[in-house]
């Protein structure tokens, strides 16, 4: 008698398919749970004294990167936190931003620059957020960003491939990871399909937007027009988002992109967070 081995229900394709896909999402969720939970900052040297300096300067980053409340910032309550700073601290490590640049001096040494990664422990983190009667705010939406840079008779809108808006696009990242979001950036054959340009997002809704970002899981539509000022000597910032049923809007002058990019993915991380609107 010929005896036929039978299969077992975890062999199945669509079986695999989808434990491969829940290992992933479980996966990506633990990266995203670890880095919401780490600051960084510029020192100088790594001696203990500016350590600790750094140490209080990321705990009020990290403070309003879990929360998604900027308005934390300089608030006094957080002094008696950040004097002690140290006890919050997971683990922390250097990079040095001179890296394969050789040491020439003694003075040199003490001289040098760090990025300083600091891990705080979460729990913690949470408890003090209680205390200061703000909420931890963990299930986060991925942002599909648009923003139009206007200066003189040219407007651009800052993509995921055009090398002309490299720096822009590594301004927003950074922007985006200090306030513990996931963004999502139009890639420039998703504006020809599209025949959107820069001078046209100004009048463009956000739902006639989102399909352009919708392959790379955006959740909702942050909008941006950034217009050169000479007067100013900065970037006058329109930003808009539309949530809940409610359009809201925010803008800043006289300021670096960089800024303007943390404002406004700031502004909508304190949107979307239920802490209020942006000022």
């Amino acid at each position: 008698m010929t005896r036929h081995r039978q299969k077992s229900p975890d062999a199945r394709p669509g079986f695999v398919a989808l434990a491969l896909v829940v290992a992933f999402v479980c996966c990506a969720s633990a990266r995203a749970g670890d880095t919401l939970y780490r600051a960084q900052t510029v020192l100088t040297g790594q001696g203990e004294a500016n350590r600790t300096i750094g140490f209080a300067t990321c705990l009020e980053d990290v403070l309003i990167k879990v929360s998604g409340a900027p308005r934390l910032a300089g608030d006094p309550r957080l002094q008696p936190y950040k004097s002690r700073a140290s006890d919050f601290v997971k683990t922390y490590r250097y990079h040095d931003k001179m890296s394969g640049t050789p040491t020439r001096d003694e003075q040199g040494t003490r001289d040098r620059p760090y990025d300083l990664f600091v891990d705080f422990d979460d729990e913690k983190i949470n408890d003090v957020l209680k205390e200061l009667g703000v909420t931890p705010w963990l299930s986060r939406p991925v942002l599909g960003v648009f923003v139009a840079m206007e200066q003189g008779a040219r407007t651009t809108i800052v993509t995921a491939d055009a090398r002309q808006t490299d720096l822009q696009r590594d301004s927003l990242r950074a922007a985006a990871d200090k306030r513990g979001m996931s963004i999502a950036l139009p890639d420039d054959a998703a504006l020809v399909r599209s025949s959107l340009t820069g001078p046209g997002l100004a009048t463009t809704s956000s739902s006639a937007l989102s399909p352009l970002v919708a392959a790379q899981g955006a959740d909702i539509v942050l909008i941006g027009h950034l217009r050169w000022d000479d007067a100013d000597l900065g970037w006058a910032t329109d930003w808009r988002i539309d949530w809940q049923g409610r359009p809201h809007q925010w803008q800043l002058r006289g300021v670096t992109f960089d800024e303007a990019f943390r404002r406004g993915i700031g502004g909508a991380a304190e949107i979307l967070s239920g802490n209020g609107d942006p000022h």
